[in-house]
């Protein structure tokens, strides 16, 4: 199987790359570093599965590129990489159409599973979790939908909520999204009235409620 692995650090690249490429069935053909990179390798490979980072600041995180690739490239298995055992995180990149969730410490073993798994058209969730992820999808039915930022703000606006709490001005958002200073304005308004915030420290606290900062 062609696999693209996607993540910020680039020890972390080799170190998979060295263990995918020892086993007969695998062969990992190119390796990115973002979101927007991933995506633009995914284009020209169309591997089969994709090893995605959650996490890759500055650039696009994997919760975005994974909505992208996923409505773009569905016969690519998404196989999301992450430090993060919340269920938060495991609910929305599933839910964004990734078909695994396995984290970086995983011995390696586990890791080679959870790519044939996603491979042969199944969903890989460490064991651990499963109760989690049963727990929030209960949960997310008897929520508010108002309530859920993933269903009421667009994907470039859930770009521009956490690097506009972490204090990044308008120009340097601008810069890392590579849109307009106007377009981020506007974004930050939408943002702001869709939330019914009226601050920045409003916003920062709801970036964190929400666990948003990470994206």
């Amino acid at each position: 199987m062609k696999i693209i692995i996607a993540d910020d650090h680039a020890v972390v690249r080799s170190g998979f790359m060295h263990i995918l490429n020892f086993q007969s069935d695998m062969e990992v053909v190119a390796t990115a570093a973002d979101g927007l990179e991933a995506y633009a390798l995914v284009t020209k490979y169309r591997p089969d599965v994709l090893l995605l980072d959650l996490s890759m600041p500055p650039g696009e995180s994997g919760l975005i590129a994974t909505g992208k690739i996923n409505e773009d490239f569905p016969e690519t298995k998404i196989l999301i990489l992450t430090m993060h055992d919340d269920e938060e995180y495991l609910f929305h990149v599933l839910k964004n159409g990734a078909s695994g969730y396995v984290l970086k410490n995983a011995p390696d073993g586990e890791l080679l599973a959870a790519i044939r798994t996603v491979h042969a058209g199944d969903t890989y969730i460490h064991p651990a979790m499963t109760t989690s992820l049963v727990r929030e999808f209960v949960k997310k039915g008897t929520e508010v939908v108002e309530d859920d930022p993933f269903k009421i703000l667009t994907k470039r606006e859930i770009e521009v909520l956490p690097l506009a709490a972490k204090g990044f001005g308008n120009k340097e958002i601008a810069e890392k999204l590579y849109i307009s200073v106007k377009t981020v304005e506007a974004h930050k308004a939408r943002i702001m009235e869709k939330l019914q915030l009226k601050s920045r420290p409003e916003l920062v606290e709801y970036a964190l409620r929400k666990k948003l900062l990470n994206f």
